[in-house]
């Protein structure tokens, strides 16, 4: 592994393809022709991908994945409005923090982290409070790698007549959704997930008629997707100096993840190195922290071994120098650690990782990876 870039196994940034990396040795003009003819086939292929049709438009941003979540909560949830959001890991935790800073109301249905929200409580919550405009849910929680269960919460949420806003960071392009079917007003996710491209821009898919109303709800001048879009629309160029490399780069992601097979490819190869690093971990004796049943094909949570000899940093650092770049914890209800099964990697990178697991547990004298 001297001679190679590590292997990144966590919830991204993450490996890319070298065309993709080499997509960005070229510098674009953001008012040249083909970099504006790039921008329009990405926001129609992201359409495409999200199963929108005519009735959905795609904004793209300039930052990370959070930056899209502030910007689609600042604009489609009015200043009286009023947001029910769905919390079990930290992504649901920040979009509180987004309110708080946006002044926004909002009331908060939290359950643990290994916990799925449940639709009927969903329910239960939006008749009881008529106040409640829209709901906030996150489709994969990248803090435990936990799949909820969008499909039901977005019925509950339509039969109360609310409009769902969703974060599908860790899930969009490798996990099935269908904005034309799943009643939702918006959804967001970012470049350096699924896609495979590289970290710096988000964006967000969302009903145009749901946009041309949040005209004049955003905070922001930056974070505004009403004027993004109105921009774009009218001349397919970004407002403000766009990430051109970034874009570039995700022109390229895009081009492999239709290549492969569009999400059923992408979301097939990660659930083998899912399956494979899972059965792999458990016969090393760790222990995951969700069911089959609730894990999504993204990042896996291990509870922490209670082998004294474990120290987490040192087998981080051991796994580094051998080419696996691993990802703490996040949790709350355990203390763990993540390894990802997202990026340019396959099932040999996996068995890979796994081989330098075992070296790396004999090196440290571990003799038990049982939880506490």
């Amino acid at each position: 592994m001297s001679n190679q870039e590590p292997y990144l196994l966590t919830p991204g940034p993450l490996t890319t393809s070298r065309e993709t990396k080499e997509a960005m040795l070229r510098d674009w003009g953001s008012r040249d022709a083909a970099f504006i003819d790039i921008n329009r086939q990405v926001r129609a292929q992201l359409v495409d991908m999200a199963g929108g049709g005519d009735a959905f438009t795609c904004v793209p941003l300039q930052g990370s994945g959070t930056f899209a979540v502030e910007a689609m909560l600042a604009t489609f949830l009015p200043h009286d409005g009023k947001l029910l959001i769905l919390i079990n890991g930290a992504y649901g935790h920040r979009m509180v923090t987004i309110c708080d800073y946006l002044g926004r109301e909002y009331l908060t249905y939290e359950t643990p982290e290994d916990t799925p929200p449940d639709a009927a409580e969903v329910e239960t919550l939006l008749k009881d409070d008529p106040a409640i405009t829209h709901v906030a849910v996150i489709h994969c929680e990248t803090t435990s790698g936990i799949l909820n269960p969008v499909g039901e919460i977005a019925e509950a949420v339509a039969r109360q007549g609310k409009r769902l806003l969703v974060d599908s960071m860790s899930a969009f392009g490798a996990l099935e959704i269908d904005v034309a079917v799943l009643p939702c007003e918006a959804l967001a996710a970012s470049s350096n997930k699924c896609i495979e491209g590289a970290p710096g821009m988000g964006f967000v898919i969302c009903r145009t008629d749901a946009l041309e109303a949040a005209k004049g709800n955003a905070h922001s001048l930056s974070l505004d997707l009403h004027n993004q879009w109105a921009a774009m629309e009218g001349n397919a160029q970004w407002r403000f100096t766009p990430p051109t490399h970034v874009v570039a780069a995700f022109h390229q992601a895009l081009a492999e993840h239709a290549a492969e097979g569009g999400v059923a490819g992408r979301g097939g190869r990660y659930r083998r190195n899912c399956d494979v690093l899972i059965e792999g971990m458990k016969a090393l004796g760790f222990v995951p922290l969700l069911p089959e049943t609730l894990q999504a094909p993204i990042i896996i949570t291990f509870h922490m071994p209670v082998d004294p000899a474990f120290v987490f940093q040192d087998f981080y650092d051991r796994l580094a120098e051998k080419g696996y770049v691993i990802y703490p914890g996040k949790l709350t209800v355990a203390d763990s650690f993540r390894v990802g099964c997202i990026g340019r990697i396959d099932e040999t990178v996996m068995r890979g990782a796994l081989t330098a697991m075992r070296e790396t547990l004999a090196e440290m004298k571990v003799k038990d990876c049982g939880p506490a």
